[in-house]
């Protein structure tokens, strides 16, 4: 609503609390984003009925496909303690080999993104590296670090490296050259034309690199964890395996997605604050554009 107070220029207007109409738009926004939400619900809930009435009902053995329920269990039968560290276990060596691999990433890709000289030395070996699948980056690492902590730490931070230098390289040199001539009309500098024009151009494709180095460096750390580690969902993984026990396997796999979904939530809630300038599709509720 609009009030109106009088000064001694006469009569100011000044915004008051927003109207009914207003109100009740973003209300209906809000209802709307929340059944988004909660369709996303209806597969992962499906299918835990579905497996728990196919076992009950005997269509499927106990030791192929366990029950939620006995999955819940198993969970329970191993303690909140052994979970919780199990849990912190992993989750710290992702932080810290994401940390690594990510910052390592940006600043490489930035450097290989802005010269064509960096461009020509280092992208084609980055190239033929990132094809390298995962376990074959295992034996090396055994060799050169050992079985402590820093060959885990390596290889996730290897998984988390090339998704990100991809998308700092490709948001760099895909940025609309017409923002660069603006730039360089304007006379701005080198540091200010990264600073102002290239990075926050580039900041969507960085983010995309981001979240899909996020869900790899997940990836690696299973693998990482698979061998010579006595704590982490990786060896819980290899532990429900060796001991025949499909239960603890699909806890552990159960476990990962949890904190796998969790981790990229909080990574595009990041991205959303900080791209909240852009006027992207998916933020419109019609094809019209209204939001």
């Amino acid at each position: 609503m609009i009030s109106e107070l009088q000064s001694p220029i006469g009569f100011v207007h000044t915004a008051s609390e927003p109207s009914g109409d207003v109100v009740a738009v973003a209300a209906r926004a809000g209802a709307r984003r929340l059944g988004l939400r909660l369709l996303g619900a209806l597969v992962p809930i499906a299918a835990l009925l579905i497996a728990e009435l196919a076992n009950r009902a005997g269509w499927v053995t106990s030791n192929l496909l366990p029950a939620p329920s006995d999955v819940i269990r198993a969970l329970f039968e191993l303690g909140w303690r052994a979970v919780a560290l199990h849990v912190a276990t992993s989750t710290a060596r992702v932080v810290a080999g994401y940390a690594l691999g990510a910052t390592s990433a940006v600043v490489v890709g930035s450097a290989v993104g802005l010269s064509r000289t960096a461009r020509a030395i280092l992208d084609p070996s980055f190239q033929a590296l990132r094809a390298i699948p995962s376990l074959a980056w295992v034996p090396l690492l055994l060799l050169w670090l050992g079985i402590d902590e820093a060959p885990k730490l390596a290889m996730i931070a290897i998984g988390a490296f090339f998704p990100v230098y991809m998308g700092v390289v490709a948001g760099i040199r895909g940025v609309d050259g017409k923002l660069v001539e603006v730039a360089r009309l304007m006379r701005l500098s080198p540091f200010a034309l990264v600073r102002r024009v290239l990075l926050p151009a580039a900041l969507p494709s960085v983010f995309t690199g981001l979240r899909n180095g996020l869900s790899l460096a997940w990836m690696f750390m299973v693998a990482a964890e698979l061998i010579a580690a006595t704590r982490g969902l990786g060896y819980l993984l290899t532990d429900g395996r060796e001991m025949g026990r499909a239960d603890l396997v699909l806890a552990a796999i159960v476990l990962l997605a949890i904190l796998g979904k969790a981790s990229d939530a909080a990574m595009a809630s990041l991205e959303r604050r900080s791209l909240a300038w852009r006027d992207a599709f998916e933020d419109n509720d019609s094809p019209g554009g209204a939001r």
